[in-house]
This record gives C-alpha cells, sequence and structure tokens, in this order.
C-alpha cells in the first residue's frame, strides 16, 4: 500500500512523510478517524514507507523486496491485531490471517461489518482477546528479521477490554525499533490507559469531492451517480461503496416524487409507492432510500436557516429544495427527519416494509398536508 493509492486525506500524508524525514517517529501512535476515512490504508501505508529500502521523496518506492512483501501482507516484521470472532479460548488474529489478507487487499477502506461477512461469525462477538495479547507480547519480544523496524497494527483497539492493560508494558516501554499503530474510530471506547501511552494522529473524513473522484475512476460511475453517492455516503469510502453495490434506484426521483405524493395528500399513488417501488426495493436499498432522505431534509434546514455556504448539493438536488422549502419551515423538516430515522432504525430491525412504509407515508401527509407535528418537535419562536 502506497500513500499515491489512498483517496484523499492529503495534509495527514504530507505530516506522515515529514516525521520520516525528520526522524521524529513515535513508537506508539494513535490513528483515529470515522469509518471510511482510509485510515488503516494510511497505517500500512506509513509503514511500508517506514520500512522502504529506497524511499522517494513523497512515497515508498514500491519495487523494493520489502515494498513487495508489504503490498501481499506478508513482511516477517509486520504483524496485525483485529477484532476477531473466536471460536476457542486459544484462537489468536494469526488463526484468520488468511482471510484478513484477502479482506484488506480486495478494499482497505473496510469495516467491521465487512470483515464480520469475511468469516462465519455467527451470533459470536467480536474482540480482541487475551490469548491475542499474550501472542503480541511474544511476536515483538523478538528483533526485525528484515527490515529496521518490527510493525504492529491494531485495527479497532476499542474491541480491547481489560485484557488490553496486559499490553502497557509493551508499548510504554517496547523493544528497541519497534513500531506501534493503533487504528481507532472511537476514542472513548479506548482504555485510557491505552491513550495515553500514544500520540494521536486525527484523521479527518472524506471529503465528497474525493469519494466523487474515485467514484467515477475506479468505478466508471456517472457525475452525477458519483456526486449522489457522495453525498449519501457523508465522507466514508465503504458506505459508499456498499450503496454503489447496492445501488438499483434514482433515490433522488423516487424521494422527491413520494413527497410530492405525502404534500398531495394522494393516497392512491402513496399506496402504488408502497406496493410497486418500496417493498420491491430490498432492505439495503430501503435503507439507502432513508439515509438520502435523511440528508435531503439537513441541506433543507441549512436552506431554512439560509446558510448557503454550508450546503454542497447538485443542481437537480438544489433545485429541489428550493422548490420544497416554501412549504416548509424548521420544526416540519425536523419532524421529517425523525420520521425517516425511526423507519431506518425498524428496517435493520426486519420490519415489514409494507406496513412500515404505509404508516411513514401517513405521518409524512399529517406533516406536510395537515401541519400536524408530532409531539416534541415544536419550538417556541
Amino acid at each position: 500500500m502506497q500513500f499515491k493509492d489512498i483517496v484523499g486525506q492529503e495534509t495527514v500524508k504530507a505530516h506522515l512523510i515529514k516525521t520520516v524525514k525528520d526522524g521524529r517517529i513515535s513508537h506508539a501512535q494513535l490513528f483515529l478517524g470515522p469509518e471510511g476515512s482510509g485510515s488503516l490504508a494510511l497505517a500500512v501505508a506509513y509503514a511500508q514507507y517506514i520500512c522502504c529500502e529506497q524511499p522517494l521523496e513523497n512515497d515508498s518506492c514500491g519495487e523494493c523486496s520489502s515494498c513487495r512483501k508489504y503490498q501481499k501482507l506478508v513482511h516477517p516484521d509486520l504483524h496485525f491485531s483485529y477484532p476477531f470472532f473466536a471460536k476457542h479460548k486459544e484462537d489468536t488474529a494469526l488463526t484468520f490471517v488468511e482471510e484478513w489478507r484477502a479482506s484488506f487487499l480486495q478494499n482497505p477502506y473496510l469495516g467491521l461489518d465487512e470483515w464480520r461477512n469475511h468469516l462465519s461469525a455467527d451470533n459470536k462477538q467480536a474482540n480482541i482477546n487475551i490469548a491475542e495479547c499474550h501472542s503480541i507480547i511474544q511476536k515483538l519480544s523478538l528483533k526485525p528479521f528484515e527490515a529496521e523496524y518490527k510493525v504492529l497494527i491494531m485495527w479497532l483497539p476499542e474491541y480491547l477490554e481489560k485484557e488490553g492493560n496486559a499490553l502497557l508494558k509493551i508499548i510504554e516501554e517496547p523493544a528497541q525499533k519497534t513500531l506501534f499503530l493503533l487504528v481507532a474510530q472511537n476514542q472513548e471506547q479506548i482504555l485510557n490507559t491505552i491513550i495515553s501511552r500514544t500520540q494521536i494522529v486525527k484523521i479527518p473524513k472524506q471529503s465528497n469531492a474525493d469519494v466523487c473522484k474515485f467514484l467515477i475512476e475506479k468505478h466508471q460511475l456517472s457525475e452525477e451517480k458519483a456526486m449522489q453517492l457522495a453525498y449519501l455516503s457523508n465522507g466514508n469510502l465503504q458506505a459508499a461503496l456498499t450503496f454503489m453495490t447496492h445501488e438499483e434506484n434514482d433515490y433522488h426521483d423516487l424521494l422527491s416524487n413520494w413527497l410530492r405524493a405525502c404534500y398531495g395528500n394522494q393516497g392512491l399513488k402513496l399506496v402504488a409507492f408502497v406496493e410497486d417501488d418500496f417493498s420491491k426495493m430490498g432492505r439495503e436499498n430501503q435503507k439507502n432510500l432513508l439515509r438520502y432522505g435523511i440528508n435531503l431534509m439537513r441541506e433543507c434546514m441549512l436552506f431554512l436557516a439560509e446558510t448557503p455556504g454550508l450546503i454542497h448539493l447538485s443542481a437537480k438536488e438544489l433545485e429541489f429544495i428550493s422548490n420544497f422549502s416554501k412549504i416548509l419551515n424548521l420544526a416540519k423538516a425536523e419532524a421529517i427527519a425523525n420520521e425517516l430515522e425511526k423507519a431506518h432504525y425498524h428496517i435493520e430491525r426486519n420490519a415489514n416494509p409494507k406496513i412500515l412504509f404505509l404508516d411513514v407515508s401517513l405521518n409524512l401527509v399529517k406533516i406536510l398536508k395537515f401541519n400536524t407535528l408530532p409531539a416534541g418537535t415544536q419550538h417556541i419562536l
């Protein structure tokens, strides 16, 4: 994995490269970024750059023996730790290393759900167990085999529970030329004793422009469709890839027509939407439609608040919210967003789509046509 292969994050890349050039490589670093930001890919590219035998000005060479092994994740001085679904108490990350390599090489932006899909997780909870902690200590007690540094990349240290305290000593006082790279999404869920021993590298979510460019160049999507998925993913590249996989509908046209029918109190048309469109979309597309609607209501609120600088939409979407906002106020927009969020919650829990979408449609009619707001959405002006 080279820096040039990673979408966006130019500021973070420049910072990481500078730490190597200045000789300021902290032995324990916490890459903190939301899912789909590329934080795991950045950690691998950073380690590859540090261990490269012939580094370039702003990247690893990609051709030396070290780089070739890093690109296949088989370098003897590169170790991974990650949550897994243990079937036996002696299972460690090494038990699932082949699945891990295949998953990362296929998609460096993977999230826990995608990782779960590569394993036979059943109903087990993901964690990093005490056997894995002991395995880490054993591996890092050895000297590097080939490279100058021995590297451990731990993905999602949030899944270390109290067993993580077993690693405190080796994190604080590691063997010489040992590098810990922890890749996390939620700082609040990490043991404070571990956070205090690391240097934090904050990684922002991807920009919509970078996600859009990636979808156009790597997956040959049209500009309009790429912009829609980038907006829908909200900076999460993994989410954008998931949406693309399940993409079967034009969410904007379907959503706008549905809302117009709700405003017009067109009962037969709403029943047709439920019977012919929503119930046949499949669960992932239903969730994506609702998520798109929630984001669009957010943009309506920004439009109503007269903050155009914060609105990033295509021309077609901007025209729609400009017209639709004429019949809205902030309370109505909030109420609609709440209804869509509740529907998304119930879809995730396998609610019957016909019953659910008909109920949501009737609630939207009450909000849009009859100005009847659910309790809790009224504002004192």
